[in-house]
């Protein structure tokens, strides 16, 4: 790694920091994260001749200046002044704390899932709005108006509160899921994320949405072939998973679970651990997977859980099971006909497998998905056809 890419590591890491500081003081969000960014420029002009002994306490302190110099009214300007100045003389608070603060303002209830998955990558995550833009397939002008009314709808919020770290997790978990596109890697992202809020707070389900990431990141190398096309789990190459990235993902699910505080993500990350555990598609353990959908449906009273439940009971007990499970939900769920398709062809049933491969390729969410269920449904057409 090149001493740029050390700088800017270093500056991402401190920028919640800084930025709950300023907040903190009696900021608005808005203007302290102007004041924040200023500072870093500065500090990209002046530290590599000059570096502080104190980065954030360096950062901290010109960013606060920034932000006064900005103040318009002398009136306003005094009373922040003052408020500062009572600030104890002992420095930021612990970054821990602050970038913990942070979390919960950039989740506040307030805001809808896009804005404070925005917002977070924005603020904790420290990343530019065009690279944010460039993630979601969005003009940059567009993630710009985002940024700025979510900035909007929490400004005035103080950091004086306990925040909701379900909510928090729901964010983050909400920008693993989106993946990654171009030159920011979402999923990457967000298990940096999870990692620092983990390090900071004493909760079980963030250790186990942690270990959920990089469980099924591990599989990422794998999860395409050469032209783009999606490769189901069961005919991924494991060799290519990233062994590493398992162990630890293991080793922290089971640090979580022995603390018998189960959660949705723990029993997530433990289905994920059981696939990451076989050396083939074969020797899955899908009694166990089953248990562990069970108890997220315990947990959830999701109709999803219990739809990917009904594709494990067709592994473990048959696919009429699988079947007999899935005729007890809502055919409207999304991959619904997917499940289904895939439950009939194991069954033998292969002309109402591809009816049912086309139909869902039709509702597919999204291009690859679309055209890989579309193969799937030619592959079974022609074995038909041949079979005749």
């Amino acid at each position: 790694m090149s001493a740029t890419d050390l700088d800017e590591a270093l500056l991402r890491g401190l920028i919640p920091g800084v930025l709950a500081a300023l907040v903190r003081r009696g900021a608005d969000f808005a203007a302290a994260e102007d004041a924040v960014q200023e500072a870093l420029l500065e500090a990209v002009r002046t530290w590599p001749d000059d570096p502080p002994r104190d980065a954030k306490g360096w950062l901290v302190t010109v960013a606060w200046r920034r932000f006064l110099d900005a103040t318009r009214s002398e009136a306003a300007r005094r009373r922040r002044e003052e408020r500062a100045e009572e600030e104890p003389e002992q420095g930021p608070a612990p970054d821990a704390d602050d970038t913990l603060q942070l979390y919960f303002l950039c989740a506040h209830p307030s805001l809808t899932p896009s804005s404070a998955v925005a917002l977070t990558l924005r603020a904790v995550g420290g990343l530019t709005t065009r690279q944010i833009a460039a993630a979601y397939l969005v003009p940059e002008a567009t993630m710009a108006q985002r940024i700025s009314r979510a900035k909007r709808t929490v400004s005035g919020t103080r950091l004086d509160r306990p925040g909701d770290v379900a909510t928090v997790l729901r964010v983050l978990y909400l920008v693993f899921n989106e993946g990654y596109s171009g030159e920011l890697d979402l999923a990457a992202e967000a298990i940096r994320l999870t990692r620092q809020l983990a390090a900071s707070v004493d909760h079980p389900e963030a250790a186990g949405l942690l270990a959920l990431m990089l469980l099924h990141h591990a599989r990422r190398d794998s999860r395409t072939a050469p032209d783009g096309s999606l490769v189901p789990l069961a005919e991924q190459d494991r060799s290519r998973w990233d062994t590493a990235a398992i162990a630890e993902g293991v080793r922290i699910l089971q640090a979580a679970l022995a603390r018998d505080r189960l959660g949705e993500f723990q029993a997530q990350a433990a289905v994920a651990a059981l696939h990451a555990d076989a050396q083939t598609a074969l020797e899955t353990d899908w009694v166990q997977i089953v248990e562990w959908y069970d108890e997220l449906a315990r947990l959830t009273a999701n109709p999803v859980v219990c739809l990917n439940r009904a594709v494990a009971v067709g592994e473990a007990d048959g696919p009429q099971a699988g079947l007999k499970a899935l005729a007890e939900l809502d055919p409207s769920l999304p991959r619904y006909a997917a499940a289904a398709a895939h439950l009939h062809e194991r069954a033998g049933d292969l002309t109402t497998a591809a009816e049912l491969y086309a139909e869902a390729a039709h509702k597919a969410p999204n291009l690859a998905e679309r055209d890989h269920l579309t193969r799937q449904a030619a592959r079974l057409n022609a074995a038909g056809k041949n079979g005749g």
